[in-house]
């Protein structure tokens, strides 16, 4: 029997509207992006998605919520982790065009933990 293969948990803070689209794609998938989003970023430890789904979404979406999900640990490793600003504001930059590539190496359902009004 094989093991299987190592995962990195990631966090997405979102709005309820690409959260319907999650749940349009059965929680296995994240959307396209729009011709304005030219990447995808998740987020690299919970607290900061709590802040930017607390502090960002439900100023701007009136909702806020954050999800976590599983993605092949080799896979992520094409992808350098990027700090956004303080040592624990770490993002992974996803362009665009990878995002089918991305989703496809998704290990299980793509969870919400966390909702903000």
């Amino acid at each position: 029997m094989t093991s299987p293969r190592p995962t990195t948990t990631l966090w997405r803070p979102t709005g309820p509207e690409e959260l319907a689209l999650v749940r349009r794609l059965d929680w296995k998938a994240w959307p396209p992006r729009l011709p304005e989003q030219p990447i995808f970023y998740p987020v690299l430890n919970e607290d900061y998605a709590i802040r930017i789904a607390r502090d960002w979404n439900v100023k701007h979406d009136g909702a806020g919520f954050v999800t976590r999900f599983q993605v092949d640990s080799a896979f992520l490793a094409r992808y350098p982790v990027q700090q956004a600003g303080g040592r624990t504001i770490l993002e992974l930059w996803v362009p665009a065009e990878e995002l089918d590539e991305f989703n496809a190496h998704i290990v299980g359902p793509i969870e919400v933990v966390h909702e903000f009004r």
